[in-house]
């Protein structure tokens, strides 16, 4: 098994590409976390990303023998990912966004923040962010919003965002700059 981890990506598609199921499985295990991640960043929704996150693999797995190499096999699926995301945003009108405490809460995941013994006023302080970060990454388009949930929420590089989402690197920074410039104007009073 420990061999089989170290086998490249591309080497396991080129097996996938003439029929071996192995050689995907083992693409999905290697991926299926991170799907996951992807799909619940954009649904909020645990069984809805697992949905989603598991039609991906289906689509990538019918489409195995179009993946021609031009990009990493990584960023050929994650597009088939967030394309899936947003048809499926685009088909339920809209994206929701929770606090991280809800988010923590969801995953099941006990997360601790700095000193946990704030002062009422700073509790206010920290609602009030969070409920107008969540506003501001709701209101954005769709395009600026994808941008900067796969460079912040997933840590992709710009240049794999740009693949992603089949636009120019250029075009990625400019979405990143809207966002975090939209980020700021709503946080400009706690500055």
């Amino acid at each position: 098994m420990a061999e089989q981890e170290e086998v490249r990506d591309e080497e396991l598609v080129a097996l996938a590409q003439q029929g071996r199921r192995d050689s995907f499985e083992l693409l999905v295990r290697r991926y299926m976390e991170k799907a996951f991640h992807i799909a619940f960043n954009f649904t909020r929704d645990t069984e809805t990303a697992k949905d989603l996150s598991q039609d991906a693999f289906l689509r990538a797995y019918a489409n195995i023998k179009q993946f021609d190499g031009r990009s990493s096999f990584y960023t050929w699926f994650y597009r088939i990912v967030v394309n899936l995301c947003l048809d499926h945003a685009r088909r339920h009108r809209r994206v929701s966004w929770e606090s991280l405490d809800q988010m923590a809460e969801e995953s099941g995941e006990q997360r601790q923040f700095a000193d946990s013994t704030f002062a009422p006023d700073e509790h206010a302080i920290a609602g009030e962010t969070k409920r107008r970060v969540d506003k501001t990454l709701e209101s954005m388009p769709k395009k600026q919003r994808t941008a900067f949930l796969l460079r912040n929420h997933q840590g992709l590089s710009i240049a794999d965002v740009a693949k992603v989402m089949k636009t120019t690197e250029g075009t990625v920074r400019v979405y990143l700059h809207r966002a975090v410039a939209a980020l700021r104007q709503s946080l400009v009073e706690f500055v």
